[in-house]
């Protein structure tokens, strides 16, 4: 089941920084694979992505907040990799937060008033009628 869904409502929170994405569902889940791979590109593979893209990702979350997310190491041994800047943890650990409470907002009165609503499926489409 789709984690950002609670019945037939989909939550997606994003955080906006100008016209860029600061943090999103999956930035926060390239966050939590970066923290749990120890490393940008391994956190990329864990998830299915390119390394130019993920790379394009850490830089834009990088960008975006007053200090940034994730510290890179590059060199051989075990300083090698990356990992989560305090900054990066506060931000996590709160977007996680936010999108708990949003999901314990949508479950309501209003969204059961929504549920009653909605038909079992959609319907079949009508075609336009000739003459």
């Amino acid at each position: 089941m789709d984690r950002y869904r609670q019945g037939p409502l989909k939550l997606k929170a994003q955080l906006f920084c100008g016209t860029e994405t600061a943090i999103g569902p999956g930035k926060a889940e390239l966050l939590d694979a970066i923290d749990r791979e120890g490393s940008i590109s391994a956190a990329g593979r864990a998830m299915g992505m390119s390394y130019r893209r993920t790379w394009l990702l850490v830089d834009t979350m990088n960008r975006c907040w007053a200090e940034p997310l994730v510290e890179a190491t590059a060199g051989g041994g075990a300083s090698k990799g990356a990992h989560l800047t305090p900054c990066g943890r506060r931000v996590l650990d709160a977007y996680r937060a936010l999108e708990a409470a949003l999901a314990k907002a949508a479950d309501g009165p209003e969204l059961e008033a929504l549920t009653v609503l909605l038909a079992g499926g959609p319907r079949p489409r009508r075609t336009p009628g000739r003459g």
